[in-house]
């Protein structure tokens, strides 16, 4: 079979631990980032970049930041969209406040500005865990949304609430049209999924493991929780902040706090568990499913031809939608990670019974 190991010897350290230390991975990774980068800016068409491959890059890189947390600390949290708009806000405000203020600053210190916030509401995981953990962090959504609304400063004493951005660049390109975005989106994501690979397999990231499975286990091996937990916080609001910041400017272009509000938050917290909690490829494939299914379902009565009104469809898709991640849930806890996971063992195995 094609995808087998036979030959493939590791003759250092270095080989053995490798991301992809199967020879068919490297490949398969290869021709999916050449897809990504050239064939796809060749072939898409502006609707599929604005409606479906944008908005998949950047919720696939928000639920990366809270599967870093979720997954692999095991620290609920329900904040993920207020950490998303204090990246965007805070890299609004850099940019507003602050002369020739490149975009990609602006967007590390927003990402900078959700880490300090992420690590201020995540104090309370130091004492109190589970569904006490996520009501302690949906207060940051609730305090968030009351900011953004009320203070004026954030938004520049904008008299509608709401704030916009034009003319971005990046290293003197301008993005100013949906390739251009697309790429610029899909540069970002693919820089920090690598960071987030690399991390989860340091020592850092055994010690977000150990603390997930038993916190009081890790302790007396010598792991502090403190700082553990913090670090997932930290690491998770900084990456999540980075997303707030390309969806507000990249994707919006003009935005409200309506548009990181609590449905956000569960959107992503869905988006983890069906993809697969402790899996970087869980948060692409769980995005792909949020982004992607919705789109099929509402798009299926015109491809079969079937007489249905718009607002007929709209509530069968949600009717659909939610009884498929029901049914995802029930069939494979783990998320379509797992069912990948197992599909490739069994292609490393077949014909043999496993």
């Amino acid at each position: 079979m094609l995808y087998r190991e036979n030959g493939q010897f590791k003759t250092s350290y270095a080989a053995d631990q490798q991301i992809f230390p199967i020879l068919q991975d490297r490949w398969a990774i290869g021709l999916l980032l050449l897809a990504a980068f050239v064939a796809m800016p060749m072939l898409g068409s502006e609707y599929f970049f604005r409606a479906i491959l944008i908005p998949f890059l950047i919720l696939a890189l928000a639920a990366l930041g809270l599967n870093i947390l979720v997954g692999y600390c095991g620290q609920i949290s329900l904040g993920t969209g207020a950490f998303m708009a204090v990246g965007a806000y805070a890299a609004y405000n850099f940019m507003v406040r602050i002369d020739g203020m490149p975009l990609i600053g602006a967007m590390l210190l927003g990402g900078l500005s959700a880490t300090v916030i992420g690590v201020l509401f995540g104090i309370p995981s130091l004492r109190i865990k589970g569904l006490y953990l996520a009501v302690a962090t949906l207060a940051a959504q609730f305090f968030t949304d009351w900011a953004f609304l009320r203070i004026g400063w954030f938004t520049n004493n904008s008299t509608s609430g709401s704030v916009s951005v034009g003319n971005l660049s990046v290293f003197g390109i301008a993005l100013d049209s949906p390739v251009s975005k697309y790429l610029f989106c899909l540069s970002v994501v693919c820089v920090f999924a690598l960071m987030a690979k690399n991390l989860t397999r340091s020592a850092i990231g055994r010690q977000w493991m150990a603390i997930r499975d038993m916190d009081v286990a890790a302790a007396v091996i010598g792991i502090r929780p403190v700082y553990a937990k913090l670090t997932a916080f930290a690491v998770s609001s900084f990456i999540v902040g980075v997303a707030g910041v390309l969806w507000a400017f990249v994707h919006l272009g003009a935005w409200e706090p309506a548009a990181f509000s609590i449905d956000r938050s569960f959107q992503l917290l869905f988006m983890v568990i069906i993809g697969g909690l402790g899996s970087i490829s869980g948060a692409f494939l769980g995005a792909a499913f949020m982004v992607l299914l919705p789109v099929v379902l509402d798009q299926m009565p015109h491809w079969l031809g079937i007489p249905i009104s718009t607002a007929t469809v709209s509530h069968l898709v949600h009717m659909i939608f939610g009884a498929l991640i029901v049914f995802f849930l029930i069939v494979e806890p783990h998320g379509l990670a797992k069912l990948w996971s197992v599909g490739k063992q069994k292609m490393r195995l077949w014909p043999f019974p496993h």
